[in-house]
């Protein structure tokens, strides 16, 4: 989970218990990352971020910032003439940084990386993991000869991990994906998405899945980084459904309905990471601030079952079933 909520005490914790832990490299310096790897300290995966073209002109941005300013005149900041910022995320340094200190797995989200990235970091001795939302983005995952597969249903929290947010497939549930993925590809399937108990976890192992990843169910516990102002809104009871939305970053991601996705949602264009970085210092600032309502609430359709306590009480109760 990129933006501080998965943290290598986290990675630690879920490790000790019997699972595997990943550390994000999104939106992280390579020297940041380094001192991640550093501090974790025990066999872990990485995820990356696949960098794509620039989606959004400058008339196109400058317009959705002039729609949305008012949001950040209570923090000082000027969002209608924010700089339209597109970058790569360091991907060519996290690969040589990954070569260099190889990982037991690295895994890509948002599209399919590079044969020359995927060519070193087999030579270092890593396997590689694919995030797909359909069965076309698995069978081009698969051409690429990757180890194995994220299969990513709709009920996933954050950002979807969908090759081309222009052009995405009808959304799936995540046990019936990974079943259409599994017999279309022959791959070690990883199901994600909408995990809220044992019997979730059971029932995406019949359908095929080699292993279940979960997220939302950890941003409450002792060892996750999420601020206090997610951790609260995750248990309060006003906060009554997931919505998946483009409003905060120009990517569909799945979050707890608020104010902002609300008034935005509907004139919000695709633009990542273009809108990602409009509205960081906004969402940093009301995080800070405890106002919910101007804050990207990542959670997956799962997320009344996440707990407070040790990350491990969350693992031992989630394999409980098997």
């Amino acid at each position: 989970m990129a933006g501080g909520a998965s943290t290598p005490a986290l990675i630690r914790a879920v490790t000790a218990a019997g699972g595997f832990g990943f550390l994000p490299a999104g939106y992280k310096t390579t020297e940041a990352l380094a001192a991640d790897l550093a501090a974790t300290d025990t066999p872990c995966g990485v995820n990356l971020f696949v960098p794509g073209p620039p989606e959004i002109d400058e008339a196109t941005f400058r317009e959705y910032a002039r729609r949305i300013a008012a949001e950040g005149e209570p923090y000082g900041l000027d969002l209608a003439d924010a700089p339209l910022i597109h970058d790569d995320d360091h991907w060519s340094d996290k690969i040589d940084l990954l070569v260099r200190q190889p990982v037991p797995v690295v895994s890509f989200t948002f599209g399919l990386p590079d044969p020359a990235a995927l060519a070193a970091l087999r030579r270092a001795g890593t396997r590689t993991l694919v995030t797909v939302t359909s069965v076309a983005e698995a069978r081009a995952a698969r051409d690429l000869d990757v180890d194995g597969l994220i299969a990513q249903g709709t009920e996933a929290g954050g950002h979807s991990g969908v090759h081309d947010p222009r052009r995405p497939a009808a959304p799936t549930s995540t046990r019936p994906l990974v079943a259409d993925v599994v017999a279309a590809t022959g791959l070690p399937v990883l199901a994600a998405g909408g995990v809220a108990g044992p019997d979730d976890v059971r029932d995406l192992i019949e359908a095929g899945a080699s292993a279940v990843v979960v997220g939302t169910l950890l941003l409450r516990t002792d060892e996750s980084g999420a601020n206090r102002t997610h951790r609260d809104a995750l248990a309060d009871p006003a906060r009554a459904s997931t919505v998946v939305t483009r409003a905060f970053t120009g990517r569909p991601a799945r979050g707890l309905r608020n104010t902002f996705i609300d008034r935005y949602e509907a004139a919000a264009p695709l633009g990542y990471p273009e809108l990602h970085h409009l509205t960081r210092g906004l969402r940093a600032a009301a995080a800070a601030a405890g106002q919910p309502d101007r804050v990207h609430l990542w959670a997956g359709t799962g997320y009344r079952s996440a707990t407070t306590g040790p990350a491990a009480d969350v693992i031992d109760r989630l394999t409980s079933a098997l």
